[in-house]
């Protein structure tokens, strides 16, 4: 049964908005905002995730069938798309990552890594620096999905970074480098979608995120000193050191992005920066060294221990150590080039069409750009088991264990015991929300959210990053929200006479603000900092909590950059 999106469904546009909204609010409110109490007694805000999650989906569900008038088997079907999707390949990085970090931890070897990253500095704020910014831009761009905060989450717990720390830094490090994550999928998805060269999308992505690649340094940083009860003398105290990590970041960014490198922005200004900052770090160092020993007594009010003398290791102990991590780097790399994947696929790539999904959703207009598309949404699922970056991560796991750490099979068993333990609440919750945001992207409810920022008038360079960042905190993937919003964007400018390569820019740069607040990265973060699956799935509303304010303020920024260069800085724009 075919199934045409209605945007106004309720008869009243803005009725029609709220019933879009409701299941984000109901996830929203229950995630981070009902109260309860512990069983202590204490008053808390959030209840259980699974149990949020859950409860959204079912109100997603009703919204879909018995307001939108989706057929119930669609909306069934969409969500089990989602949660396959929320599995593999999505939970499949996240187990590939913390089976790697976790057999590091037994073998001992992490305690080595971890010295090495201090022998650099053993600064906090500096660290912080490197694994979550540099390192996680590196990832970012050479996996993406998940995999950077995955990775630089657990690293810097190792470090000795309180969780809640970690979780947070790694959420707010990983966004400038989102727009090309994945060896520039979100780009080429967008220009796949609008035939606009995805070198000119680059190009104009490059002259707005390298300002925010600078920001956002001094930003971690800052969050960093205050979430520790620090003071912004801590924040200053660094300066040198922040700015050297952004600028190369975004110097490098700026340039291969003028170059029309699509697919290599973030893995070259990743390299720079972690080479350059390193370099940098050899040579400068702050006044003030404040470790994690120091960060801890000030938050628990006890007196300052001296931190502990770094041991000197010998360069064939450091290589076995690292060798994980370089390996990790290695195949995610290889993982993302698309002629290893086209090859991978050959030798194995099952997918199937989506029973009662696929090719029965139709947009319609305004979405579509005629008054029904022509060919329905469609709706595969690809189990390329081989090609997905988990695999590559864990084949660099396996590698490594064997032929470097000398894994026992006793080790392994625990490696692999203790990585299910710790993964199997919140993979149950990253399943749950994309099974909901899947259900909301058939059903046409983003849309109908998008269309009312769209009724903005001379504002909607502003309210288009809106729209790109709802749909990453909707649907948890810049590329999902592009595939989304990216034609949408291009007919709307087209209506209101701008330029339609700035708003379907907009709509990948704005989304990247929107990263650290989606469930599934947020997910992602405490399963990666917290070893407990209890405590991490109990945090996830206090995270969100803590980096909400931070996405709505990025986005507002961006927002106000893009409409500056759509009406007073128009010489920014490629072409113009």
């Amino acid at each position: 049964m075919k199934y045409l999106q209605n945007y106004n469904p309720a008869g009243s546009f803005w009725l029609s908005v709220f019933c879009a909204a409701l299941p984000i609010l109901t996830l929203l409110y229950f995630l981070a905002l009902h109260p309860h109490k512990s069983k202590d007694g204490k008053k808390l805000l959030g209840i259980y995730a699974p149990y949020a999650a859950a409860i959204a989906a079912f109100v997603a569900f009703l919204i879909c069938v018995f307001i939108m008038k989706m057929p119930a088997t669609s909306a069934a079907a969409a969500f089990g798309l989602g949660v396959m999707s929320g599995l593999f390949p999505i939970g499949w990085i996240v187990f590939g990552a913390i089976f790697l970090y976790t057999m590091t931890v037994i073998t001992g070897k992490f305690e080595i890594v971890k010295d090495s990253i201090a022998g650099i500095t053993a600064d906090r704020r500096l660290q912080a620096l490197l694994v979550a910014f540099s390192f996680g831009a590196f990832i970012e761009g050479a996996s993406g999905f998940g995999t950077p905060v995955a990775v630089a989450g657990a690293i810097m717990v190792g470090l000795g970074f309180r969780p809640l720390t970690a979780a947070v830094i790694c959420l707010i490090a990983n966004t400038a480098p989102v727009a090309w994550g994945a060896i520039g999928t979100p780009v080429l998805t967008l220009a796949g979608l609008t035939k606009i060269p995805d070198a000119l999308i680059t190009q104009m992505a490059g002259r707005q995120l390298p300002f925010f690649s600078i920001i956002i340094p001094f930003w971690c940083v800052a969050t960093l000193v205050l979430m520790e009860k620090g003071k912004w003398k801590d924040v200053w105290e660094v300066w040198p050191a922040i700015f050297v990590t952004g600028a190369s970041f975004a110097a490098t960014q700026f340039l291969m992005a003028e170059a029309g490198m699509t697919m290599l922005v973030d893995i070259g200004a990743g390299i720079v920066s972690i080479i350059v900052t390193s370099l940098f770090l050899k040579v400068w160092k702050p006044k003030n060294i404040i470790t994690n020993e120091m960060a801890y007594a000030r938050l628990d009010g006890t007196k300052v221990v001296k931190s502990k003398i770094i041991p000197k290791y010998t360069w064939p102990v450091l290589i076995q150590a690292w060798m994980p991590w370089v390996l990790l780097a290695i195949f995610v790399a290889l993982w993302g080039v698309p002629s290893v994947k086209t090859f991978l696929n050959s030798l194995f790539n099952p997918s199937f069409k989506v029973p009662y999904l696929h090719g029965l959703v139709f947009r319609t207009a305004p979405v579509s750009p005629t008054d029904v598309a022509k060919v329905g949404e469609a709706a595969t699922y690809s189990f390329n088991f081989i090609t997905m970056a988990g695999t590559g991560i864990l084949i660099a796991a396996l590698l490594s264990g064997t032929i470097f750490l000398r894994v026992t099979l006793a080790q392994w068993k625990k490696i692999l015991v203790t990585t299910i333990t710790r993964l199997k609440i919140p993979l149950t919750v990253i399943s749950l929300v994309l099974g909901l945001s899947y259900m909301t992207r058939y059903a046409g409810t983003d849309a109908i959210l998008a269309l009312a920022f769209a009724k903005t008038g001379a504002m909607y360079p502003f309210f288009a990053v809106m729209i790109g960042w709802l749909g990453v905190f909707l649907t948890g993937s810049d590329t999902a929200s592009n595939s989304l919003f990216g034609g949408l964007q291009q007919i709307t400018a087209q209506q209101l006479g701008l330029n339609p390569l700035l708003m379907v820019t907009a709509n990948s740069t704005g989304g990247v603000m929107g990263k650290m607040i989606d469930a599934q990265s947020i997910t992602v973060a405490t399963v990666a900092c917290y070893s407990s699956p209890v405590e991490a799935v109990n945090a996830i509303g206090v995270i969100f909590r803590k980096v909400f304010l931070h996405s709505i303020a990025l986005a507002i920024l961006m927002g106000i950059l893009v409409w500056l260069q759509a009406y007073v800085f128009t010489w920014m724009i490629p072409g113009v």
